[in-house]
């Protein structure tokens, strides 16, 4: 059976042996805290499994919790006080380049495809065989669609050496920097948030203001609510158990009997329409203007807030009218 944590470790191996990469280019003035910022959290991975298994009480392999916690807020510290760098890329020239787009053509999506497609072998077909873990399959299909991937275009390239796509990753992930992370701290936040319960004194408040029995100001209240919140915290999985513990279950499902799936999905994707004009969320917005060097680095969300405002709108409407 292929467990998850194996993933999880593969990821974590990848991200030391690009922190060795780091320590050795001498053109990142900050070569040494970049390569311990990324060592380190590729560490956290294996480390983690020990953690978690003490925590459930499992004996095959206990580690004690504190070093990661030091480990986490070392990692705040190197990128609060930006202590990360990045070298000069060593790639090819752009009339190179240009040869390479020629030759491939359309090809070169062939590689991107394939993630999706094993993903979704995995997750279809694969997933009562008993060779993934229990419930994984979808998550295990996504780590094995990128192992394939890379494989996929070496050999559409004609790519001899697994270190070029590794110093190409590297590359894009000193671009990224610290941004990487955002997405997983802040859905950590959300669970942190409705553990303290945010989402019941959320839902008091909205008790007091909103009149009895007012489907639609309640709908509305949830769809804004997760746009808001994901503005706020840049991860519509943040907000979705802060809203839906305030508005989405207790309200919408138990007091005025909403479809279960639809009043959900459609509130997730309310948030989803915050996620286009926020900053918080930096995969999508920062990141993206950073690589394509835009003049403008907010540039993507002012050319996705009409879509989101739009998007939310569509939401609300079709929230009421068949959710329930």
């Amino acid at each position: 059976m292929i467990k998850v944590e194996w993933l999880y470790w593969l990821i974590g191996l990848v991200f030391v042996v690009m922190a060795v990469q780091m320590a050795t280019d001498r053109s990142n003035p900050k070569r040494w805290t970049s390569a311990a910022f990324w060592g380190l959290l590729g560490l956290t991975f294996p480390y983690g499994t020990g953690v978690a298994n003490a925590t459930a009480g499992n004996g095959d392999w206990t580690l004690p919790a504190e070093p990661l916690g030091v480990a986490v807020l070392t990692l705040i510290v190197l990128a609060g006080f930006n202590f990360l760098g990045k070298g000069v890329p060593v790639t090819t020239t752009a009339e190179q380049r240009e040869a390479s787009a020629a030759r491939l053509g359309s090809k070169i999506f062939i590689p991107a495809l394939t993630i999706p497609l094993v993903a979704i072998v995995c997750a279809s077909v694969l997933d009562e065989s008993g060779l993934f873990e229990t419930g994984k399959a979808t998550l295990l299909g996504l780590g094995l669609g990128c192992v394939a991937a890379l494989v996929v275009g070496m050999i559409v390239t004609g790519e001899k050496k697994v270190s070029v796509p590794i110093h190409s990753g590297r590359s894009m992930l000193e671009a990224m920097g610290s941004a990487l992370l955002l997405p997983q701290l802040l859905a950590v936040l959300g669970s942190i948030f409705a553990a303290a319960g945010v989402g019941d004194q959320v839902g008091d408040l909205v008790n007091r203001v909103l009149p009895d029995d007012s489907k639609y100001l309640a709908v509305i209240a949830y769809c804004v609510g997760m746009f808001l919140f994901t503005v706020i915290m840049g991860n519509a999985f943040a907000a979705f158990p802060v809203m839906t513990a305030a508005i989405g279950w207790p309200v919408l499902i138990q007091q005025m009997h909403g479809n279960e799936p639809a009043v959900l999905a459609i509130g997730m994707l309310a948030g989803f329409a915050g996620t286009l004009c926020t900053p918080m969320a930096a995969n999508f917005n920062i990141v993206p203007a950073t690589l394509l060097e835009l003049k403008d680095q907010y540039g993507p969300i002012k050319a996705q807030l009409p879509t989101g405002i739009a998007l939310l709108g569509c939401c609300t409407v079709i929230m009421a009218l068949f959710a329930f």
